[in-house]
């Protein structure tokens, strides 16, 4: 076979063709690099890069701060897991520190991204926070419509697509379980209110660093105990709840007059338990539907607390009239907050939407509660914080002035303890204006005397009246016959 290569350009002409394009490349670099700038350069050189680059398939995992009214666990873990893996690579952080906080928070900020890998899976996190805007219709005629901003956060989590059953499976898991632990490790116990910035309410924490516990808690030593081994029994007992099918949750009222130690007892459980605290205030309350959505954004292992429930708002009967408006219309239920919708989470359907959770309700005065409220169930264990005794006058004494042992005055003190009505709190504050034990003590015995005196011509005072009234009646009596 012969082949014919008449047809085919010279190596002098190839040569010559290939100078020519070679000394066209260079012009045109000279040109572009004189006229266009290096930073533009790069970026059109990237932008064709990653056109011709072969991109593998990838996946993406959207978590969600809120699943609905409800938080999500899963965005939760993920902020916790990635605070330890931020690194020094990264050029934007968030970092705060709150009164009292002892370390820094570092959190990455807005559309920063962190790499990790697990199993030798690559994943990217970015964190993405969208602003939005809404108008809430209030049916109300004193209230006009609210525009308010509210903020949606999500962690997008990129991989590829060979990988999403490891991902779901293994990685989700990891996750949730570095964070219980990085949680454990970390523990501080949260005080949680009601924002008063924001529309609609939400939550707002602080750290709770009350020195508040059972050791330094001045009262019935029997009832302290009691109430001790009912926690301890009902933070054991979750099988239980769950075999008898009831809500794992226990409700305590704490009853008695002002400063005999309510709010200290309420802080000595949670720290004793490590249970965060959600101080709900029934008059910023307007609706069912506004406690319900709160409520469900409470965490698990938490105490929510009602104080001076008797004080803080007038509840609706729950049998009667639904309210009406200006022009005479019935007004909605969900337009009103009333004892009924405050009893659905006690011990409603709405009670299980959570697990270890404890309800304390504090009043002065028990008999003004609606007697639903009182029952078991709703509340389990009624606590009555009585005036100071005997026996907490030794703890105060030890808590305040260091005595463990006997002291002379002690006697005198007790018996005039015993003799009149009188509050740990009047008492503590009486054991700290000196620092001295017995000027301590010789001031404490004076305004106990003081506080005697004055009982008992408050008394002898309510006898006479007493006894002129009755004269009164009497001679009214009389003249009506």
């Amino acid at each position: 076979m012969v082949v014919n290569f008449s047809g085919m350009p010279s190596a002098s002409s190839i040569f010559a063709a290939y100078a020519s394009f070679s000394a066209f490349v260079m012009l045109l670099q000279t040109i572009l690099n004189q006229l266009m700038p290096r930073q533009a350069q790069n970026y059109i050189w990237s932008l064709i890069q990653s056109y011709l680059r072969t991109k593998p398939s990838c996946a993406a995992i959207v978590i969600e701060e809120r699943d609905g009214m409800s938080s999500n666990e899963v965005y939760s873990a993920a902020e916790i897991y990635l605070s330890t893996k931020i690194r020094r690579n990264i050029d934007r952080l968030k970092v705060s520190k709150r009164h009292k906080d002892k370390d820094v928070s570092v959190k990455f900020a807005q559309c920063e991204k962190i790499v990790d890998i697990f199993k030798g899976i690559e994943l990217e996190w970015k964190f993405v926070s969208e602003e939005r805007k809404k108008s809430s219709k209030v049916i109300d005629e004193d209230t006009d419509n609210i525009l308010f901003t509210s903020e949606k956060k999500y962690f997008e989590l990129s991989f590829h697509k060979n990988h999403k059953d490891k991902v779901l499976d293994l990685y989700v898991p990891f996750v949730l379980e570095k964070a219980n632990s990085i949680r454990a490790e970390k523990k501080t116990v949260k005080l949680h209110t009601l924002a008063s910035y924001s529309s609609p309410i939400v939550w707002d924490s602080v750290n709770f660093q009350h020195p508040s516990t059972f050791d330094t808690l001045a009262m019935d030593t029997k009832i302290k105990r009691a109430v001790i081994a009912d926690l301890e029994r009902f933070v054991q007992r979750k099988e239980f709840y769950k075999k008898v099918g009831k809500a794992w949750k226990r409700g305590y009222l704490l009853y008695g007059p002002p400063g005999t130690g309510k709010s200290s007892l309420i802080a000595a459980m949670a720290n004793y338990l490590k249970f965060d605290i959600y101080d709900l205030e029934l008059t910023n309350i307007k609706r069912d539907s506004d406690l319900r959505k709160l409520l469900l954004r409470t965490s698990n292992r938490s105490i929510l607390v009602i104080e001076d429930i008797d004080c803080s708002v007038e509840l609706p009967d729950r049998n009667g009239p639904m309210c009406v408006d200006g022009l005479g219309r019935a007004r909605p239920r969900d337009t009103q907050f009333t004892l009924s919708g405050l009893l659905n989470f006690m011990d409603g359907l709405w009670s299980s939407c959570g697990d270890e959770r404890i309800v304390v309700v504090t009043t002065n005065n028990r008999d003004k509660l609606d007697p639903a409220l009182l029952r078991p169930g709703r509340m389990d264990m009624h606590i009555h914080m009585s005036y100071l005794t005997g026996d907490g006058f030794r703890l105060l004494v030890s808590t305040y002035l260091g005595i463990q042992g006997y002291h002379e005055r002690f006697e005198e003190i007790k018996e005039l303890i015993e003799s009149m009505t009188i509050t740990p709190a009047e008492v503590a504050e009486e054991l700290m204006k000196s620092d001295d034990l017995d000027a301590s003590l010789e001031g404490l015995v004076n305004f106990l005397k003081c506080r005697r005196i004055g009982s008992n011509l408050t008394k002898d005072k309510e006898i006479e009246e007493n006894e002129v009234h009755n004269a009164k009646s009497l001679a009214s009596g009389e003249s009506d016959i």
